[in-house]
């Protein structure tokens, strides 16, 4: 979904991800960590929002959200962001001295019935391919204990752990196939929707605009002079 518009119907799955600026350090201690996730119970506490996995890294964090209404996303991300940037320059003494994200948290919706447990695959494993962990539920910054260990997790919707396969485990500790990957990536870096053609054309009636690419006719011959 392009970012020109930043209209996001409730009622479907979001990949939602953001990094500091120039790829700065978000967190640099347990206490970073534990900073960012109270900020996310407080806004849970007056904006709702379904969060079905996430995972956070030094410089950049992931989250699978799940808004039930239109505005429901915007209104989280930009509660949650704001408090996140001021408490955290304020804690620094850096306020007025610039950015601490790139942006805009980059988003894009996720097709539920064939995707929904690859992206919390992709958000799960992030640690691994960083080689912080061998294997996902071993670091302490994601949803991966709660959804393997049972760990309680205030973060996570109560049904969210109660919607993964049986052999989840199993799925979460294998890779994702590398064409998979770069699926991920470039529907991250880019913001379009990750799904069927008919998840498509059912967003493009959502939000009134061409989401499929469009097909070319055969190129004109040039007259020959």
């Amino acid at each position: 979904m392009s970012h020109a518009s930043r209209h996001f119907p409730g009622g479907m799955v979001y990949h939602v991800l953001n990094r500091g600026v120039g790829r700065r350090t978000l967190f640099e201690k347990d206490q970073d960590f534990l900073a960012f996730e109270r900020v996310v119970e407080e806004t849970l506490r007056t904006c709702q929002m379904r969060i079905c996995a996430y995972c956070l890294l030094s410089n950049h964090w992931h989250g699978v959200l799940w808004p039930e209404r239109d505005g429901d996303l915007a209104a989280f991300m930009q509660q949650m962001t704001n408090m996140h940037v001021k408490r955290w320059k304020e804690h620094r003494h850096e306020v007025g001295y610039g950015h601490l994200y790139q942006g805009r948290y980059k988003c894009f919706p996720v097709e539920t019935e064939s995707y929904f447990y690859q992206v919390i695959r992709y958000v799960e494993r992030n640690p691994v391919r960083a080689r912080l962990v061998a294997i996902p539920w071993d670091y302490p910054w994601s949803s991966a204990r709660a959804r393997v260990l049972g760990c309680p997790d205030p973060l996570l919707a109560p049904d969210s752990l109660a919607m993964q396969t049986s052999n989840w485990q199993e799925l979460l500790a294998s890779e994702l196939l590398d064409t998979d990957l770069h699926a991920f990536r470039s529907h991250a870096r880019t913001g379009r929707p990750l799904g069927s053609d008919a998840f498509l054309q059912h967003l493009e009636a959502e939000i009134g605009r061409s989401l499929l690419p469009q097909k070319r006719g055969p190129k004109p011959k040039e007259n020959v002079v």
